[in-house]
């Protein structure tokens, strides 16, 4: 089906990113203070998001996971990003 520019969105939300992601995983890399978020999107695509801790005694888990998925979910916003664009400047070939 052929896609037309004026009804393809213009902007990437939260939600539509949201929407996106099947399961969330973190992993404490053994013996640091670095935590990995592990998204896996509809498609099966991997994103990966990453915090770290300078200071092991300060390390909180909690933040370690918040700041890792905030990572990751600004890398699946630059994708989407780019895949609008990409969409709505093939669509206004057309």
């Amino acid at each position: 089906m052929r896609e037309n520019v004026e009804t393809l969105p213009k902007r990437v939300s939260m939600s539509d990113i949201l929407a996106k992601v099947v399961n969330t995983e973190y992993h404490l890399l053994p013996g640091t203070t670095t935590t990995i978020c592990h998204i896996t999107l509809q498609n099966g695509f991997i994103i990966l998001g990453q915090s770290a801790c300078v200071d092991p005694g300060e390390y909180n888990q909690a933040l370690g996971e918040k700041y890792a998925f905030e990572d990751a979910i600004d890398k699946i916003w630059q994708l989407e990003g780019y895949l609008l664009a990409e969409r709505r400047y093939q669509a206004a070939l057309k």
